[in-house]
């Protein structure tokens, strides 16, 4: 099995809802997505995937989606009031975890046709949370 990785880095804001601690007021993170790629084959270059095609769509997808935006559940007070004052919002459908933005992540680079394995999104230096998708079971 071979595995290639792209480290992205974006800054974003996010609050959790029905959260007692700090996270759950406005705030922001300088964030790292660790997407990671696997297969069996290599193509006729001797790659798994070419680096840049990563770049090319999930890195773009990142600057263009989440960079400098707040990530916010839908159904968040502020969502309305940051809407009016023109501020960029990514809206979900669940309080914007670590875990849920990984998946986020994850669920757009499938989308996209990479074979991923896992995404990780380093929250802050010290914190990371990571999705890899369902368990599929035998048959």
């Amino acid at each position: 099995m071979f595995r290639i990785s792209r480290e992205i880095d974006f800054c974003y804001g996010h609050r959790l809802l029905n959260y007692a601690g700090k996270c759950k007021n406005l705030h922001g993170h300088n964030g790292r997505a660790v997407i990671i790629l696997e297969g069996d084959e290599l193509d006729e270059r001797g790659m798994l995937l070419d680096f840049s095609d990563i770049k090319r769509v999930v890195s773009n997808w990142i600057d263009d989606s989440l960079d400098h935006r707040m990530i916010l559940h839908r159904n968040d007070p502020a969502a309305e009031f940051l809407q009016e004052q023109g501020e960029p919002l990514f809206l979900i459908d669940d309080n914007p975890t670590a875990e849920n933005i990984a998946k986020l992540i994850y669920d757009f680079s499938v989308e996209s046709g990479f074979p991923v394995a896992e995404v990780r999104l380093w929250e802050t230096r010290h914190c990371c949370a990571s999705y890899a998708g369902a368990k599929k079971g035998p048959g």
